[in-house]
Formats: structure tokens, sequence, C-alpha cells
């Protein structure tokens, strides 16, 4: 029979040989380092210098530069009608003529002529009908430049200044953006609107736009020029910091790319495009979707690359 001694010694190599068995085959299943770092797929853009611009957008009517009402002397019976609707007339051009007439008395007519040189968009009188010297006969629109009769919010008013450049779109002229510039400011606000009148006047040099036209207007109240622009997604705020993840190559694996967390000072948001006044320098590549389980130093798979 075998001791009790031998059979402890016996008990203790055998569970040595098991441990040592044991560890050979964890150390064996162990991944390498460089396979154990984990790897996030993310999109990213490049850091654009360029141009951001705040606007507000208003809309309103095309409206003529000068709008004139004709108006007969004296009142009497219409007995011509020398213009129409869309016809060119020019200053002394005969537009009706009015018979002053009454019963028991006869009156040579009266000539009306247009006052100023432009276009007839309206003809309200008709032969036959009998006017007061307060009735207007037509309606002339001058030769200069059309504008847009626009009403800017309360809230806005401070933004708006003579001079302010404008782009404007129709829905008449698909595809075709016109330039303006405000002219004319309000001096007071509308009590029951609470909005201010701005006139803005438009270029059209092709003769594409046409009193009545509704048009939607963008007033560019602030421009900068040569600032780096990334989209608003790729900055993250989080705990009182503004950061975004810059990508940069693996220094210690040259096939792998990693993100760095840099902060940087955000400026005016439009459109979804970001101004960075500080932190980030054009050309630069930053995560804009996949960040935020990211952290300094971590290693990414960059499934896609866009740009502004």
């Amino acid at each position: 029979m075998i001791s009790q001694k031998r059979r402890v010694l016996i008990s203790g190599l055998i569970t040595i040989l098991l441990m040592a068995s044991c560890s050979g085959e964890k150390n064996s299943a162990a991944p390498p380092p460089e396979l154990s770092r984990p790897v996030f797929a993310v999109n990213t853009t490049i850091a654009s210098s360029g141009q951001i611009q705040d606007y507000i957008s208003l809309s309103g009517d095309i409206v003529a530069g000068s709008t004139i009402d004709v108006y007969s002397d004296a009142a009497g019976k219409v007995t011509e009608i020398y213009t129409a609707v869309g016809r060119w007339v020019n200053r002394g051009t005969p537009v009706a003529a009015v018979d002053p007439s009454r019963p028991g008395m006869s009156f040579r007519q009266s000539v009306v002529t247009a006052p100023i040189a432009g276009t007839i968009v309206a003809v309200t009188a008709q032969v036959g009908m009998t006017i007061s010297q307060a009735v207007p006969l037509a309606r002339i629109t001058g030769g200069g430049a059309l504008e847009i009769k626009l009403h800017v919010a309360e809230r806005f008013v401070s933004k708006m200044a003579l001079n302010l450049p404008c782009t404007v779109i129709l829905d008449a002229w698909p595809g075709d953006v016109f330039q303006g510039s405000i002219s004319e400011l309000s001096p007071t606000i509308d009590l029951a609107s609470r909005t201010m009148e701005v006139r803005v006047n438009v270029s059209d040099t092709e003769s594409k736009l046409k009193p009545g036209m509704f048009a939607k207007v963008r007033i560019i109240t602030e421009a900068k020029d040569d600032i780096v622009r990334i989209p608003s997604t790729a900055m993250l705020s989080r705990f009182g910091e503004q950061y975004v993840y810059v990508v940069k190559t693996d220094p210690e694996n040259p096939e792998y790319n990693i993100v760095m967390k840099r902060n940087v000072v955000p400026g005016i948001l439009i459109d979804g495009i970001l101004e960075i006044q500080d932190g980030l320098l054009p050309g630069e590549e930053v995560v804009a979707r996949g960040q935020t389980l990211l952290e300094d130093g971590v290693r990414v798979n960059v499934i896609d690359r866009s740009s502004i």
C-alpha cells in the first residue's frame, strides 16, 4: 500500500502539471496586442477654407420703382381711351379724353396726358363713364428699376442697413438668381404687424421680372471670407468643452489611423455649416459621423470621406 506521504506528493505533482497545461493553453489563445485594440468605423470630412454668410430669408412682391395714377383736371364723361395695358407711353402722351359739358353748357374736351414716361399697368376708366377729379383714369409705372417690398420683423431691425446685398429667386424663373440691395428703410414700425417696410432694388438686365411677381429674398447681414468651415455635426459639446476629433496616422503602426481630440472655438452657424475661429486648420480631416463613442487616441476605420 502507498503510504500517506507518497500519496500527498503524487497529488501535488499532478496539480502542478495541470496548472502548467492550462497556462499554456491560455497563452496560445491570447490574440496579438495589435489585434486586441478596438477599431471604430467613422465618416470624415475635410475642413475647408472659404466664405460663410449670415442672412435673413423674407418674401415679398415686386413693385415698380415709381407708380403714378393719372387723373383728369376736369370732371365729366370719358369719351376716348387712347392707350391700353402694357403699352409704353412718353410724358405728355394722350391717355384719355374727358368731356366736361353739362346740360345747357358745352365745353371743349379735356385731353388727359401721361405725367411720366412708363408702362401702362392699369386702365380703370371706360368710355361713357362719368368721373371726378378724384377718380384715376390709369396707372403708369416708371421706367426705373423694379423694387421688392418686404416687411422685416422687429427683432431683425438692428441688422438692417442701406446697401446690404440681397439674392432673389422666383418661381417664375426657376434656377435663376437675381442680385439686389436694400435701397430704402422705413423710419417707423407698423404697430399692427410689428414690422418695418424695406425696399430692395433688383438688377434685371434681361427684363424677366414683372411687377406683381412673388419673390423670395435673402438679405445678407454678415459675410466672412477665408474662414475654416466644417459640418456642424463634426463638433461635440460636453462638460463645457467644444471639440472635434482629428484623424491622424498611428505613429506606432502607419497602417492604422487614430483620432486626436482637439478643442476648438466655434463661430457662426449657417445652414449646417459651422465656422471654426481657432483650433483647426484648412485641410485637416475631422470625424463627421460616428464620433459618439470615440476617445482620444483610439483607432478608426474611415468608411467615407467628404468635403464641403
